[in-house]
């Protein structure tokens, strides 16, 4: 069973695919859809056909988003919104079901901290995977997303927390945590 990851943007919208049938997830694959027209219609456009290409090719059975995060420049947000948005709204189109986590959610299920930065989740992806070199920022943050949705539905994912476990061992890692 894949999943597909996604964490969009207006202008870079990054994606995931993970293999889910065995206990330990399996990457698949992973990278950017780049967005190159100026018109906002014209960028939903080619974000909704992207998504619409990786679904097409590999036959994901679920999809996970970010969710949007506040931000201080309102234009900003509204855009991310808008890219988000028309994911879902792709997915959905696909009879896929659709699964958001919050961003705080994504660092805490990947690395065990709510507050890491985007180079602990690229390493941490890259450990997790066995991936001979680190994804791009966008594709690793989707890989992320996709390893949140895999742990959710495994049931190592509860209110906000890496498995329940509060305080995980130092250097532990998610698959200390198999049922």
């Amino acid at each position: 069973m894949l999943i597909l990851g996604i964490d969009p943007g207006s202008r870079i919208t990054g994606y995931g695919v993970l293999d889910v049938s065995t206990a330990t997830p399996r990457y698949v694959a992973s990278g950017c859809i780049r967005i190159r027209a100026e018109d906002l219609a014209q960028k939903l456009a080619q974000v909704y056909a992207g998504v619409s290409e990786l679904i097409a090719v590999h036959r994901p059975a679920e999809f996970a988003i970010e969710q949007v995060v506040m931000s201080k420049n309102a234009d900003s947000a509204l855009k991310l919104g808008q890219a988000r948005g028309t994911a879902i709204v792709c997915a959905a189109n696909h009879g896929l079901p659709v699964s958001e986590y919050g961003p705080r959610q994504i660092k805490q299920a990947v690395t065990g901290s709510g507050r890491a930065d985007k180079a602990q989740v690229q390493h941490m992806v890259t450990a997790i995977l066995g991936l001979s070199a680190s994804p791009q920022a966008d594709a690793a943050d989707a890989l992320a997303i996709a390893l949140t949705h895999a742990h959710a539905r495994r049931g190592l994912l509860t209110s906000g927390s890496f498995g329940g476990h509060q305080s995980r061992r130092k250097g532990s890692s998610w698959r200390d945590f198999r049922p």
